[in-house]
């Protein structure tokens, strides 16, 4: 027995518990080392006589990745308080893992040996809103989706997708624009829209505002921009809008006023300032986001500007009734910052979804106490190295996305802001070569995974484009120019998954390993009565895939076909074509 690869800790996706009283606990093992573990568990105050009383539960694999086996159980303690340790069996050895260490037998004189969980506080529990879990988001890049009014554009406006996106031209896109096309989101199945940044700033992009509390008037007025929202709550859609207050701008007035009296600047103390004067050049003396003078660093920890910040949290809620925050270089900003944010803006609107742009390893912001969810690019990752590189095999990929899965509590991922590209990546069909059947493969995966997925503008009709700004060109509106090939794709997905919660965040997703070089990827999304089957065949040759589950007495449908499937006896093999998709429901 391996003792020294066995990890559990109380706490985080090792130990939580979920709105329905149910206390979720993880153990990690080395891989293919254990083959039983058994939760021991009981009340802390439970006793008879001298001796502790528990019960033992089965825990069942929930998933391997390269290097671990990861084991789940699910308890409701009667009294919401559990003391617990793990009895595990390598098929030789058992041995009782608690938090003081092993033994050979589970300790029963005293419950200190044991993991504590100590009481099932309410206001402890991860809780995001429950909207989100059902919702299809749609990134929109706002100064290239769509020209609506003329008359605002901008100085030296140039006309509609008549040139390459640069980090300096502009085309016109605006609020107007957008509220034209709320029917084309809405034939598309779209039930929420992520803009980047609209508050005025100097730049096409928007991240280095100058007024958070302004709307740029390229994009319109405050009044356009209510009615907007207004239209998008009658056909039920979302809007949630992006906030930098990691940096602000160049020239943002606070910081243009400490490059004009320096020291003797009020607002010296909003920034981090190594030392006066100011330079640029050839690197700032002052934070900034990366090494850009344009972008400097707001010092969260000043009450005057907690202050400001926090009421631009506050002032969109409570005027626009948006319904989520996308917070910028959220991993940059104090802790404490953010969990003041939540309160305030949760105080105006609960069921507000709080998101923050973090690429790595996100836990301590995930502990209830700051966001909703952050933007999920290890799960990005794994979908590029498969689909777009080809870098790593089905096998690895299955072991990649285990870790990423048990990074989080399962309330987490069912919210986790699921994408495949951005304003600041190549577009997807860019990754895959301009292969549309890899693509294809790509979104039915996006859209039948956990978790909230999210479609940038464009990569509906196959617009290309490789590392920003190549990525942020104009909506293409020519339909001669667009692929309603892949339109009509992800639009069935949508509706498949609206459709059918379980291909959503309902019942439970697990992976069916595969072998060494098998090109088929294949996962099931189950509640014990229903399942569905997600089939993708990876290589361009033809496959045929052997289901490992016992279909005897069970009607099956081909329900990407929308046919029934006769079978004789429990086993099922389907037959895909190179790059095919197949969904089964059993």
């Amino acid at each position: 027995m391996f003792k020294e690869a066995i990890y559990h800790r109380p706490k985080d996706n090792y130990a939580y518990v979920c709105a329905n009283d149910e206390l979720h606990i993880q153990i990690r093992t080395k891989k293919m080392d254990i083959k039983k573990v058994t939760l021991i568990h009981g009340d802390p105050y439970n006793w008879e006589g001298k001796q502790w009383k528990t019960d033992a539960l089965p825990m069942k694999k929930s998933g391997s990745d390269q290097y671990f086996d990861y084991w789940f159980a699910s308890v409701i303690p009667p009294f919401k308080r559990l003391r617990y340790g793990f009895l595990l069996n390598d098929g030789t050895e058992t041995a009782c893992f608690t938090e003081k260490g092993f033994y050979a037998e589970p300790p029963v004189d005293d419950t200190a040996y044991y993991f504590c969980f100590p009481f099932m506080n309410k206001a402890d529990i991860f809780q995001a809103p429950e909207w989100v879990k059902n919702t299809v988001w749609y990134q929109i890049f706002p100064e290239r989706f769509a020209n609506g009014n003329k008359d605002i554009d901008p100085d030296g406006v140039l006309p509609w997708g008549s040139d390459e996106p640069t980090p300096t031209n502009f085309f016109g896109g605006d609020i107007e624009g957008i509220q034209q096309k709320i029917p084309y989101l809405k034939d598309l199945g779209i039930s929420g829209i992520y803009f980047t940044p609209i508050f005025k700033a100097y730049s096409n992009h928007k991240y280095d505002t100058i007024d958070y509390l302004e709307l740029d008037p390229q994009f319109g007025t405050k009044e356009a921009l209510k009615e907007f929202i207004d239209a998008c709550h009658k056909n039920d859609i979302k809007v949630m809008l992006d906030a930098v207050f990691n940096h602000s701008g160049f020239y943002f007035p606070q910081f243009q006023d400490v490059l004009k009296n320096g020291e003797n600047s009020a607002f010296k103390n909003w920034f981090h300032i190594h030392e006066f004067p100011l330079v640029t050049e050839p690197r700032p003396n002052y934070d900034t986001f990366a090494f850009t003078p344009f972008m400097p660093k707001l010092n969260t920890e000043n009450p005057e500007v907690k202050e400001y910040l926090l009421e631009v949290g506050r002032y969109w809620v409570r005027e626009f009734d948006i319904d989520g925050w996308r917070l910028d270089v959220a991993n940059e900003v104090d802790h404490a910052f953010w969990r003041e944010f939540r309160r305030e803006v949760k105080a105006i609107k609960p069921e507000l979804y709080i998101l923050g742009e973090i690429w790595h390893d996100s836990m301590p912001w995930l502990r209830g106490d700051q966001f909703d969810a952050v933007m999920n690019y290890p799960f990005t990752s794994n979908i590029l190295n498969l689909f777009a590189k080809q870098s790593i095999t089905v096998k690895e990929f299955v072991e990649n996305m285990t870790s990423v899965i048990h990074m989080y509590p399962k309330n987490i991922n069912e919210v986790a802001f699921n994408l495949v590209d951005s304003h600041d990546t190549p577009r997807i069909l860019t990754e895959c070569g301009e292969d549309l059947d890899r693509v294809k493969q790509v979104f039915t995966l996006l859209l039948t995974f956990i978790g909230t997925p999210c479609i940038y503008y464009g990569d509906e009709i196959g617009m290309t484009g490789g590392q920003d700004p190549g990525c942020r060109g104009c909506m293409e509106w020519d339909p001669d120019k667009q692929s309603q090939e892949l339109f009509t794709h992800i639009q069935k997905l949508i509706q498949l998954r609206f459709e059918n919660p379980l291909l959503a965040n309902e019942g439970e997703l697990s992976f069916i390993t595969p072998g060494e070089h098998d090109p088929c990827l294949a996962y099931s999304k189950s509640n014990g009565e229903q399942t569905f089957c997600i089939i993708l065949n990876t290589s361009s040759e033809a496959a045929a895939y052997s289901l490992p589950f016992d279909l005897s007495n069970k009607s099956v449908k081909n329900l990407w076909e929308n046919r029934d499937i006769a079978i004789s006896g429990a086993e099922l093999t389907i037959q895909l074509q190179g790059n095919g998709i197949t969904i089964l429901e059993f």
